[in-house]
């Protein structure tokens, strides 16, 4: 496998942005980079990235292209342009394309028989924790696809992540993704339940949280979305949204599916957080789903 001499990045969103500049400030290699807003780009150049009008620039200067996009629809577009410059002949450097986004299992698995075809590497390695996490470069990294180009890439995957975990084939890093993101929406609806009867029985939120903190009931959720969110009552914009919740949601229904698997407490909480939606909380951090469960709580 040829030697990375420079690196790409395309997408700079909510937890793009981090890892991008991550990327840029600690692989002392050049990173093009790419998004349709231009102002995570600007703010990122100030550290050294080196700003890319298309995504054919990036796939013209990059060996290895990370991407981090809102789900496989954009994925998928951003790869079936590389194929389209491959197959025009268009002077397209990158070798290796690794998906951060977390995105269906099929399509990955689509997705990188068709970049394989045309000698072009796919690893899967979707990202967990918070956007903080991709500031501070401590995210939690799940990849999938060959291990030696798992190999290849893991110095710069280092620079965004304290956690690297290889899952095996292509798509097995989304599978498990996905499924840490369906135990995380559970939690914080067992939460959202839990926080909504003690306030209605006269107890303080704070209280009831920071006992269960205490004992067996504690977990990561509890102490961050749990008193950092739902106790007083703070869902912000440019968070992790309802609509992003219920993406994640919706692949791993997909998974069930896929397994002939019923998942009830999977579409109970997904039912919440489509209704969270339809209330009006689509761009708020998903943990607004309380809202709808203490109108749900009235008999």
């Amino acid at each position: 496998m040829k030697s990375v001499k420079t690196l790409g990045f395309i997408g700079l969103g909510v937890m793009g942005e981090g890892m991008c500049s991550n990327v840029v400030r600690k692989s002392n290699l050049p990173v093009y980079g790419a998004d349709l807003n231009k102002e995570p780009l600007e703010r990122v150049a100030k550290e050294g990235l080196i700003v890319c009008d298309s995504i054919g620039e990036v796939a013209r200067n990059a060996d290895v292209i990370f991407l981090s996009l809102p789900s496989h629809v954009q994925v998928e577009a951003v790869c079936e342009e590389l194929l389209g410059m491959v197959t025009a002949n268009e002077g397209v450097r990158v070798s290796i394309v690794v998906d951060m986004s977390t995105s269906s299992v099929s399509k990955t698995r689509e997705i990188a028989e068709m970049l394989k075809e045309q000698g072009i590497e796919y690893l899967d390695a979707p990202v967990a924790r918070l956007r903080e996490a991709a500031r501070l470069g401590t995210l939690s990294i799940m990849i999938g696809g060959n291990k030696d180009v798992f190999e290849t890439v893991k110095p710069y995957l280092e620079c965004m992540g304290t956690d690297l975990t290889y899952c095996g084939a292509v798509g097995n890093g989304q599978v498990v993704k996905i499924l840490n993101n369906m135990v995380v929406f559970m939690n914080v609806y067992a939460l959202a339940e839990a926080l909504s009867i003690g306030r209605e029985n006269g107890v303080d939120g704070q209280v009831l949280f920071d006992v269960m903190s205490l004992g067996s009931a504690d977990s990561f959720m509890l102490r961050n979305a749990g008193m950092k969110s739902l106790a007083i009552d703070d869902f912000p914009l440019k968070a992790f949204p309802t609509n992003y919740a219920l993406k994640d949601m919706s692949l791993a229904l997909e998974l069930a599916d896929n397994a002939k698997l019923r998942s009830r407490l999977a579409n109970l909480t997904n039912e919440i957080l489509g209704k969270t939606k339809a209330a009006g909380f689509a761009d708020n951090y998903y943990p607004a789903m309380i809202k709808v469960i203490e109108n749900d709580f009235q008999i």
